[in-house]
């Protein structure tokens, strides 16, 4: 692991940690906020799960997910989990902040460019391979060493066959 990358993963994974680690100390709150989002998720689970209950499970998971990407284990699916959490919580925050001043109004606007930032920082360490390859790569390249294995293979049976048909013919 480069040194940026040591550095650069707690770093980004600090904040989602302290924000769900917020969101578990009031997860009322929470909930409230995410009320119309976690009320649709609530009913189509199979479950009896509360509201309050779903976003204790958020946060517990947005902490899950921020402690794998700081220590550097399961970073992407991590990333990926932080990514789907910090995107949601950016639209729930911007559409229920209040714009009554200037100064909410520049807070909103403050706090929208923090998350999408966080958001980007999040989407780039989902694909971060950390200089190896990536799944998509090696999936490629397995394809085309199986393209040349199955044509070898075809030439060879195509050589034993006609081998076999000259020596039943006689020709």
């Amino acid at each position: 692991m480069t040194i940026v990358r040591a550095l650069a993963r707690p770093m980004l994974a600090s904040s989602f940690i302290l924000s769900g680690l917020d969101s578990l100390r009031h997860a009322d709150r929470t909930a409230r906020q995410l009320g119309p989002v976690l009320g649709r998720v609530s009913a189509a689970l199979p479950i009896d799960a509360s509201e309050t209950t779903l976003a204790r499970a958020l946060a517990g998971a947005q902490v899950g997910a921020g402690v794998l990407l700081a220590t550097g284990k399961f970073s992407r699916a991590a990333a990926l989990l932080l990514t789907a959490t910090a995107g949601l919580t950016t639209l729930v925050e911007y559409r229920s902040a209040t714009t009554d001043t200037k100064e909410a109004k520049a807070h909103r606007r403050s706090q929208l460019a923090k998350n999408v930032g966080l958001l980007g920082g999040a989407m780039l360490a989902c694909v971060d391979t950390a200089g190896r390859p990536g799944l998509v790569w090696r999936a490629e390249r397995l394809l085309e060493s199986s393209k040349k294995s199955t044509g070898r293979q075809l030439k060879a049976a195509d050589k034993g066959v006609r081998s076999l048909a000259h020596d039943v013919t006689g020709q």
